[in-house]
This record gives structure tokens, sequence and C-alpha cells, in this order.
């Protein structure tokens, strides 16, 4: 029972410790996913840039009679993709950014991408821990949650393990 009781407690102890902590991005804040006005049309990529976006982190799309699709970088210059890579119009996507590098986002809706309806998003790497602590959002529909990744939990079973081996000799 002691046993049981001592690696419940060191699992529980390095799970805080050790988690990855990710945010989902409320894109165009209160406002969501729409045609800036005629004069704003970097609207979203000046957003984008304010922001830092790790792998894992997702972004939230909130709009009415649209689409977003993710595309290449060619197709994002031409606003127009007839063999998107991520496509959604349900009104509420959210897309989690599974990898480093470049997203290129477009609405799909005929006219809208010419008008603005477009953003470029940069990825950090996951060594740029450091970087994603200057996060620069702080909107209030933004929201934290807890992700545990494949070499976290790798390290909390090595600890467990040598705990378990530890109460077993003392």
């Amino acid at each position: 029972m002691k046993n049981t009781i001592t690696i419940f407690m060191a699992v529980a102890f390095f799970s805080s410790i050790l988690t990855v902590h990710t945010l989902e991005f409320q894109v165009g804040g209160d406002k969501g996913w729409v045609i800036p006005h005629s004069n704003d049309t970097d609207l979203y990529d000046q957003w984008a840039s304010k922001n830092r976006f790790n792998v894992n982190d997702t972004l939230h799309f909130a709009y009415k009679k649209d689409s977003v699709l993710v595309v290449s970088k060619e197709e994002h210059a031409k606003c127009k993709s007839s063999h998107p890579i991520f496509f959604s119009n349900n009104g509420d996507t959210t897309f989690e950014m599974d990898r480093s590098g470049y997203f290129y986002f477009i609405s799909g809706v005929s006219g809208h991408c010419e008008r603005g309806l477009k953003m470029i998003v940069k990825v950090l790497e996951h060594g740029n821990i450091a970087q994603s602590a200057n996060q620069t959002a702080t909107n209030s529909s933004e929201s934290v949650s807890l992700k545990v990744d494949g070499t976290v939990c790798s390290q909390i079973v090595i600890i467990v393990g040598l705990i378990s081996m530890l109460t077993v000799f003392v």
C-alpha cells in the first residue's frame, strides 16, 4: 500500500510539473473571421505577426456564410485553391497547427480573400519555448489548454519507474 501511494503521488507531482502549455487563439478576436475594412486588408497578417505560435497551438475561426482553407504559399498569393490542404465551412472551425513553419489561410468565398480575408501564420519550432514566454496574445477570448506530448509521457514513465525501484529497495 505504501508503494502504491508513493507511486501515485510521484505521478501526480511530475505530471503537474512536466505539462506542455498550448494556446487557442481566437482569430479576429470578438469580430471573428470577417472581411476587413477596405483600408485594412493586412488586418489578419498584422494580428498573426503580433503573436507567437507554437506546435500544437490551435486557431479558432468564428464566421458566418464563409469558409476557411489552408492552402499552399502559391495559392495564398493567388487567393484561389482547387485542392486545399484543409477546408471547413461550418462557421466554427478549430485548426491545430501540428508542425513548425508557415500556414497559409484564405477564405473560400469568391472575392473575400482578395478583400483581405487571408492570413499567414508562422509556427515556431519546439526549441523556441523562450520566445513563447513573450506571448503577446492577451485577448480574453483566448484560452490556455494543457497538453502532454510523447516526450513528457516518456519522462514520466522513467521517473515513475525509478521511484518504484527505490521504494522496493528501501
